[in-house]
This record gives C-alpha cells, sequence and structure tokens, in this order.
C-alpha cells in the first residue's frame, strides 16, 4: 500500500475529527460560498478534509483504500496525487459554478477527490466489477459510474438532501480529464468507454445550458 495513500487518509481522518470535536474549526475551513467569494479560496481545499460524521469519513476512505491503489498501479504516485487533488478542486469549482449566488451554500467532504480516483480507476480498468453488499452479484464498474453520475444530476435538480451532488460530479470530471490527459491513448484504444462515461458529463451541461438544472 502506497505511504501517499495512507497519508491522505490519516490526515483526513485527524481533520475530520478535529472538525467534528470543533464546531469553530469545522466553520473556518469548510466550503462556504460567501466566504470564498469574500477571499478564503483556501477552503475549496480544506473543505475535503472535512465531514459530516464518521459514516461520511469511513465511506468515503474506504473507497479511496479500494480504487486508488489501481491508479497508481497503472499510473503511479504523482499521477494519482494530481488526480486526487485536481478532482477535488474541480468539485470545489463547480459548486462555486453552480451555487455563486447562494451565498450560504455549504458543503465538506473528500466526495469529489475520491469520486475522481473511482472515475480514473474504471477508466483504466474498464473491466473491473464492484461488489455491493447489498446486491449479490458483480455489477460492472462503468454502470456504477454512469448510475452514480446520473443520480448526481437528479440530486442536483431536486434539492432534497445535503448531499453535495455538484462536488461529487466535478471529481468525476476532474478524474476523466485529468486520466485521459495523461492516458490519451485510451481515445482509440477503448473508445467506447470514453463515450459512455462522457455522456452524463454532457447531459450536466445541457440541462445547464437550458436552465433545466
Amino acid at each position: 500500500m502506497s505511504p501517499i495513500l495512507l497519508l491522505i487518509i490519516a490526515i483526513t481522518a485527524i481533520v475530520s475529527y478535529r472538525g467534528l470535536n470543533d464546531n469553530a474549526f469545522f466553520r473556518k475551513y469548510e466550503f462556504h460560498i460567501g466566504s470564498i467569494r469574500a477571499g478564503e479560496h483556501i477552503r475549496m481545499i480544506t473543505s475535503g478534509f472535512l465531514h459530516g460524521d464518521y459514516g461520511h469519513l469511513i465511506f468515503n476512505m474506504l473507497t479511496l483504500y479500494f480504487f486508488a491503489p489501481v491508479v497508481i498501479a497503472y499510473l503511479g504516485v504523482l499521477h494519482f496525487v494530481l488526480i486526487y487533488f485536481g478532482s477535488l478542486i474541480f468539485g470545489s469549482l463547480l459548486s462555486l459554478y453552480f451555487h455563486k449566488n447562494d451565498y450560504y451554500y455549504r458543503a465538506i467532504g473528500a466526495s469529489g477527490a475520491v469520486t475522481g480516483v473511482l472515475y480514473s480507476a474504471i477508466l483504466l480498468r474498464p473491466d473491473m466489477d464492484l461488489y455491493m453488499f447489498f446486491i449479490p452479484i458483480p455489477i460492472p464498474a462503468y454502470i456504477f459510474g454512469i448510475g452514480y453520475l446520473l443520480y448526481s444530476i437528479y440530486g442536483m435538480k431536486a434539492k432534497n438532501d445535503n448531499i453535495g451532488h455538484t462536488a461529487h460530479f466535478g471529481g468525476a470530471i476532474g478524474g476523466y480529464v485529468i486520466t485521459i490527459s495523461q492516458v490519451p491513448s485510451m481515445l482509440y484504444e477503448n473508445t467506447l468507454m470514453v463515450i459512455l462515461l462522457a455522456i452524463p458529463i454532457v447531459l450536466l451541461f445541457i440541462l445547464e445550458k437550458t436552465g433545466k438544472i
């Protein structure tokens, strides 16, 4: 297991623990539109190390633990770090774009970065299967990835929960773009998968441009 991966997990766990036990610390570093637009841009990164509860933290870190090794094995540690933090920033930028006029909008969590790593792993290993504890059969990773982003579009439209769907989507875009930029050969070696994973991304921007989201 990569020491860098373990370090990211450890720092995220420590910062999340501090945030869950220190409300002032939590509020200082969370993603908050009003504060970011006032110049506190560091929140776009620090918010990725905070979580709303221990379940949220454990789910994200377990997902990262299982899928990051795929990215590291194919691209190396440095490119994994680039994808992780690049996806985190993509997620924050997309959230800022969609919620720029909602000065009270708040969000936290590594979900954007983790989703970027997940999307990268799917691009690199499209034949990979996922196993869900409540589903007795393996699910092709690309089906899960597409379904997850379609659900995120629904969540962005419905606005009936506190989940940062926009950051998930931005993270997926980050993982998609950065991975293809690092392995452009997949554009012709794995064209179908590249197109399939692009469908929900294109759909999101069509809905945004037509004012339906």
